[in-house]
């Protein structure tokens, strides 16, 4: 059976995307320890703000962590303040999760930082050039996703 060889690092398209997910995480860390959070927690707040009503399997799925890790970061966030859990499930089982006011105002500066993180990383790329860029991650990670799923995208 022939070895099949991936070639040259440098010229690997998931090498590259590895490294640049890695230093934006690296990025994301520095601008968000200062603030209190990890980048799990940022997106947990983000999400919530964008979409109030997602249960704790959904905010996994957004933020890539398993429920149980979810569960952590939830609880970090409700001990500082930053977010709200209901005692009992209105319905089912669910305790959907709410930004507090505090939370609120640490997810603007949040972003605000992240923002600028991203800013820097495609401060190279003209608009169109982003554009393409955004569409072809879009095309590579719908091509590798069973179908009907979009893994991070609340459902």
């Amino acid at each position: 059976m022939a070895q099949v060889v991936l070639g040259p690092l440098d010229e690997s398209v998931g090498y590259a995307l590895k490294q640049a997910a890695a230093v934006l995480r690296s990025s994301m860390d520095g601008v968000l320890r200062p603030l209190d959070l990890t980048v799990p927690q940022y997106a947990c707040l983000e999400l919530l703000k964008q979409h109030p009503s997602l249960t704790n399997a959904e905010l996994a799925r957004g933020v890539f962590v398993s429920r149980q890790s979810m569960n952590g970061v939830l609880q970090g966030l409700e001990e500082r303040g930053l977010v709200v859990r209901p005692d009992r499930a209105e319905r089912g089982r669910a305790l959907p999760a709410r930004l507090t006011d505090l939370g609120r105002e640490r997810l603007d500066v949040a972003s605000s930082a992240v923002r600028q993180v991203e800013e820097q990383m495609v401060a190279a790329l003209g608009s169109i050039e982003k554009q393409q860029l955004l569409a072809a991650l879009t095309s590579c990670r719908r091509a590798l996703e069973p179908h009907g799923t979009e893994p991070g995208a609340p459902r």
